[in-house]
Parts: structure tokens; C-alpha cells; sequence
């Protein structure tokens, strides 16, 4: 490989081996750990079809990465670059996941009484909740549970804040929202009868062409 950068680039063996192959390995780690945070949350959701996919390219260019590794076993540089690419890669990853926001939270509001602007503004937003009464160290207080999607939370705890700043909320994530599967269920079965309709009225075209 050094002789093939050097006859067709005329790149030197010490420049190959001390910054252009540490750079690759550096950038391969950072693309391949920042696929593995990604594909966590897709497993996360139990999304089947993506999820898969970044497993194959993880895969592929982490063994890229080290196959460049073990050919240059001697080559420090190249262990700093693989290092210095996992730690990037995982910020890199964290920070993508927090744009991508998939998937859904649930949110549980500690709200001291009285609740009835909290309650206006999750009705105006379209949100859907259920409280419930329950007691504290302080007294009474409605402890509220909401489910969301991601990209909408921070606009949820914005107006949580701004109508009762005195409310206390956890946030975690969810696997999967019963909902959600009935919408998939009910798009797969219209798809069928659509199918069925379609070849129905093809059968009965054919039918009135064959009568003629």
C-alpha cells in the first residue's frame, strides 16, 4: 500500500503512516461509534428495519478501522487515532441522538395545587394526560402523566414552566406506545383492502371487456 501511494500520489511512507492513516482510522471510529449510539435507540424502539442496517455498517467499517490496525501493529499513532475516534465518535453520536429526538417519553408532572392553568394549557396543546391525587411531605399535589414524542418535549416543558413553575417532573423513555401499534395495524389492513378493492374492480373490468 505505501509503494501505491507513492508511485500514484507521491505520498511518502512516513506521511502515510503518521498522519493519513491515523486521520481514516480516527474518522472511521468516529462514523462507526456514532452508528452504534443511533442504532441503540432504534433497538431502543424496537425498530426493525433500521435498526439492522446500521448494525451492517457499524460492523463494516469497524472492521476497517482495525483491519488498518493489525496491518500496522507497530504504528502507535494508529492506536491513538482509534482511541481518539471512539471518544469523538461518542460525542458526535450523543449529539446526533438529541437532534434525531425519535421516539417517545413519558413525563411525570409533581404539581402542588391549584392545577387549573397546567390543565388549560396541556388541553390547548392537544396533550394527552391523566392525574391522579396523591400526598407528599408538603401536602396534597396531582401527580400527572403524559406520553409524547421526543420532538415535542421541549416545547412541552417550556409551557410546564411558564404556567406552573413550581411543578416538579421525571422524564423517561418508552419502548413502544400501544397506540402507535394499533395505527401500524390499522394501515396495514386498509393497505389490504385497498389491494382487495383494486382487484376486484381490475376482475370485473375484465369481465365487462370480455362480455363485449
Amino acid at each position: 500500500m505505501e509503494e501505491f501511494f507513492y508511485v500514484h500520489f507521491g505520498i511518502s511512507p512516513e506521511l502515510l503512516n503518521y498522519l493519513i492513516l491515523p486521520l481514516l482510522i480516527f474518522l472511521a471510529r468516529i462514523g462507526d461509534v456514532s452508528i452504534s449510539t443511533i442504532r441503540i435507540i432504534f433497538v431502543m424502539n424496537a425498530n426493525r428495519v433500521i435498526a439492522p442496517l446500521l448494525g451492517f455498517f457499524e460492523a463494516l467499517i469497524w472492521l476497517l478501522a482495525i483491519g488498518q490496525i493489525f496491518n500496522n501493529i507497530d504504528n502507535f499513532m494508529s492506536y491513538v487515532a482509534y482511541a481518539a475516534g471512539f471518544a469523538t465518535g461518542t460525542y458526535v453520536g450523543i449529539t446526533l441522538e438529541a437532534r434525531l429526538a425519535y421516539g417517545n417519553v413519558v413525563v411525570r408532572l409533581f404539581v402542588p395545587k391549584p392545577i387549573e392553568r397546567l390543565r388549560k394549557f396541556l388541553e390547548e396543546q392537544d396533550y394527552r394526560y391523566s392525574i391522579f391525587e396523591a400526598s407528599g411531605r408538603t401536602g396534597k399535589v396531582n401527580l400527572v402523566f403524559l406520553v409524547v414524542k421526543r420532538e415535542k418535549l421541549e416545547t412541552l416543558i417550556a409551557g410546564i414552566e411558564q404556567v406552573h413553575p413550581k411543578a416538579f417532573y421525571t422524564i423517561e423513555g418508552v419502548k413502544q406506545v400501544s397506540e402507535e401499534r394499533y395505527l401500524k395495524n390499522y394501515r396495514k389492513s386498509r393497505r389490504k383492502r385497498k389491494r382487495k378493492l383494486m382487484t376486484r374492480r381490475l376482475k370485473w373490468r375484465r369481465l365487462q371487456g370480455n362480455k363485449r
